[in-house]
């Protein structure tokens, strides 16, 4: 009994002392250090990237917008030229229509005006 005391012993310190098993028991500290100035300045640039990245963004955004506002001008203008040669589609065939009908082939001349004097 006292080996496994012993064991669960040995088990909490090494938990106590921020080691497990299958895990690295050393500790990296790093030589250099950074002062107050340092930390803002590249705080300072990190946030100057993230608002160059932030405008590129938007104005890939805008630049979509104008061509879509181009696109649609272009579709109204074409809808309005169709509209357009419609109409004078439908007038000249009208007219051929009227002259080539029987209705038409059957209509005389008209004589000279004949005036009633009083």
């Amino acid at each position: 009994m006292s080996y496994s005391t012993t064991y669960n012993s040995g088990q909490y310190a090494r938990r106590r002392a921020g080691m497990t098993r299958n895990q690295n028991n050393t500790r990296f500290t790093s030589n250099i250090k950074l002062g107050p100035v340092t930390h803002t300045v590249l705080v300072a640039l990190m946030i100057t990237v993230l608002g160059l990245i932030y405008l590129t963004q938007a104005t890939k955004a805008t630049s979509y917008d104008y061509e879509a506002q181009k696109i649609d001008t272009q579709i109204s203008q074409l809808s309005e030229e169709k509209t357009d040669l419609e109409v004078e589609n439908a007038r000249l065939t009208a007219l051929s229509t009227v002259r080539e009908s029987s209705v038409a082939k059957a209509m005389t001349k008209p004589e000279a005006p004949a005036y009633v004097n009083n």
